[in-house]
């Protein structure tokens, strides 16, 4: 692959994601920055041109534009040793995937958001009042990863996947959302992994 565009906002966890992937398989992204804070994504350019849903990341190749982060790691991670094999395998490793999306991000990452960038003092009170329920559903996420980390270093077929990828992206930035890392020790060893494994790029990178 070559020529792609990531358009993105390089604190995004979701854009993190991409690099990441991009990184452990040895493809060069160009990439566009878009201050999510300043509407930089809603303005008639970016709606009519790149996503008419008014979101990043959004991964240009040529003239197709791909949405949706997990779906743009799996584009890039197709045919990779990032992509287990088996049927099974590769339905197990999309189902993390899912249930980052619907599970731990609207909750870590949200809360991440409004927390870091937002601040709490800024949030309205419909935002406010969602506050302890997403803590305890980020909570409940953590928890669970935790659990299946137990007896095995990888989310998914006993090797890295595009499954730890996007799981790790909010995960390893959930304390600037005010959850305590340290009270999840295999995800920390998790973390550890891959934070030295060939290949890593951090969120600053």
């Amino acid at each position: 692959m070559s020529g792609l565009i990531l358009h993105e906002d390089a604190r995004s966890g979701n854009c993190y994601k991409i690099r990441l992937t991009a990184a452990h398989v040895g493809i060069k992204l160009e990439r566009r920055n878009y201050d999510i804070m300043h509407g930089e994504t809603r303005t008639p350019e970016f709606l009519s041109n790149i996503n008419a849903n008014g979101r990043i990341p959004v991964l240009q190749d040529g003239n197709r534009f791909l949405t949706e982060s997990n779906a743009i790691c799996f584009f890039l991670a197709n045919g990779s040793k990032l992509i287990p094999d088996g049927h099974f395998d590769q339905a197990d490793m999309l189902r993390w995937m899912f249930w980052e999306q619907y599970n731990h991000e609207p909750n870590i990452a949200t809360l991440r958001f409004w927390l870091r960038f937002i601040g709490i003092e800024a949030l309205n009170d419909a935002q406010r009042m969602q506050i302890t329920g997403k803590r305890e559903n980020g909570l409940h996420a953590l928890d669970l990863m935790d659990n299946h980390l137990k007896d095995r270093k990888w989310f998914v077929a006993d090797q890295f996947s595009v499954a730890d990828i996007c799981l790790f992206a909010y995960t390893h930035v959930a304390d600037e959302a005010d959850f305590d890392l340290e009270a999840y020790p295999e995800i920390i060893r998790w973390m550890e992994r891959i934070m030295t494994m060939d290949g890593h790029v951090g969120l600053e990178d």
